[in-house]
């Protein structure tokens, strides 16, 4: 049965360093939580908390009603997914889905059924006798998350697990991995450094820097209303630009081009790339720096070239105000 999760003022001290720095987290049953920041912030760390790897120096873990705080790996009800797969080579995929049941002397006949079953959830139900050799990564990547939900785990952690596909792969598996832990409704808590596929899979993030979780709440809230100039800049591209009180954040989707009494803004164009999905500009500004643009990919730019002298227009509608308090907090 799908479990809530709580972590209460999470201390860990590893060589001298404090690697978390009273980590709090409550996670509603069924929700998929990404744990999300640059590198040496906490997030694996706090995943091995959850997991048992790692004991805190202070603070509990709590799975519903139970302290987990002491108890081993095996004895949490978890499943996992490590970025390297860890599938057993010697084994059929059947048999490697099978295998959580195998250590808990579950019945030959349940085993099958589920391992078929599993391998029907993430749509490999025709492969059950191939070896892991012979899948792709993305197959095999399906085959180790079978694995981790065989036995019904109260709680799936997924340590990076699409960091070893290329981009188009990741992609896909990051809708796979979403409708999969939707299907099944577990508890979900992921860790990536890749902030799109944080904002795609996830119900919730939690930003993580210098130990802490600086902030947490939908994928909405964290590109629309981050709490600093660390989160605002960490998710996504973001402009920042000095406002009385503060800072405005604009994002480079709320500049757009305009010529005469509609420009609000003047500056020089740096440069000019199209990446499919958008033109990304760089625009020098007198006074405000580099300001990123970004405009849909049908948008008419062939009027602007490298050097020119061009108009902005901004959204200020849709600007968020970060209060000198709050942006000077990282």
């Amino acid at each position: 049965m799908t479990v809530p999760l709580r972590l209460d003022d999470i201390h860990v001290t590893l060589g001298g360093n404090e690697v978390l720095r009273g980590v709090c987290m409550d996670v509603a049953a069924g929700r998929f939580i990404t744990l999300l920041g640059p590198s040496g912030s906490g997030k694996s760390t706090t995943l091995n908390v959850i997991a048992g790897l790692m004991r805190p120096d202070s603070g509990r873990v709590r799975f519903g009603d139970r302290d987990v705080t002491n108890l081993e790996p095996h004895d949490r009800d978890i499943g996992m997914v490590f970025q390297s797969y860890a599938l057993f080579p010697h084994m059929t995929v059947a048999e490697n889905v099978a295998f959580p049941l195998l250590t808990r002397r579950r019945p030959k006949r349940e085993r099958r059924a589920t391992a078929q079953r599993m391998l029907e959830l993430v749509r490999l139900a025709d492969m059950g006798d191939r070896t892991p050799a012979a899948l792709s990564g993305g197959q095999r990547q399906r085959v180790a998350l079978a694995r981790a939900l065989a036995a019904e785990p109260g709680l799936l952690l997924l340590d990076e697990p699409l960091a070893a596909l290329d981009r188009q792969l990741r992609e896909a598996m990051q809708l796979e991995i979403k409708r999969v832990q939707a299907e099944v409704g577990v508890t979900t808590i992921a860790v990536t450094h890749d902030q799109a596929e944080a904002l795609t899979i996830s119900d919730r993030v939690a930003i993580m820097a210098n130990g802490e979780i600086v902030q947490y709440g939908t994928p909405e809230e964290l590109y629309q209303r981050p709490a600093s100039a660390f989160v605002a800049t960490f998710l996504g591209e973001a402009n920042l630009i000095p406002v009385p009180g503060g800072l405005a954040v604009l994002r480079p989707e709320d500049l757009r081009l305009a010529n005469g009494s509609g420009a609000t803004h003047e500056g020089v164009l740096r440069s000019k790339t199209f990446q499919g999905s958008r033109f990304r500009l760089e625009v020098e500004h007198a006074t405000l720096g580099t300001l990123i643009v970004s405009l849909p990919p049908q948008a008419d730019t062939s009027g602007v070239a490298q050097g020119d002298t061009i108009g902005l227009d901004c959204r200020t509608e849709t600007a968020h105000i970060l209060t000198d308090a709050v942006s000077e907090t990282l």
